[in-house]
């Protein structure tokens, strides 16, 4: 099991259970990642954001994927052959 299966379960156990109350709170850590530069807020809070939004909304779904093959390979070196 990847990294990303097992946030993505930790994500799902430990969220409300209704829509209502996880699409707000998604909204406010995006928004709150935009404004990372501020002092408390940062800039982990857009991922995070995502993450929960992707749970109700495919769009979000897909753009988290987006960003995770992104970081990805950006992360990993380059191999040499």
């Amino acid at each position: 099991m990847t990294a990303a299966q097992r946030f993505r379960r930790w994500l799902h156990a430990n969220l409300p259970a209704s829509a209502w109350l996880r699409v707000p709170i998604g909204v406010v850590l995006v928004i709150g990642g935009i404004l990372g530069f501020l002092p408390i807020l940062g800039f982990w809070m857009i991922p995070l954001g995502l993450a929960v939004l992707a749970i109700d909304y495919p769009p979000a779904r897909r753009l988290g994927r987006r960003l995770i093959v992104g970081i990805g390979r950006l992360i990993k070196p380059k191999r040499k052959w």
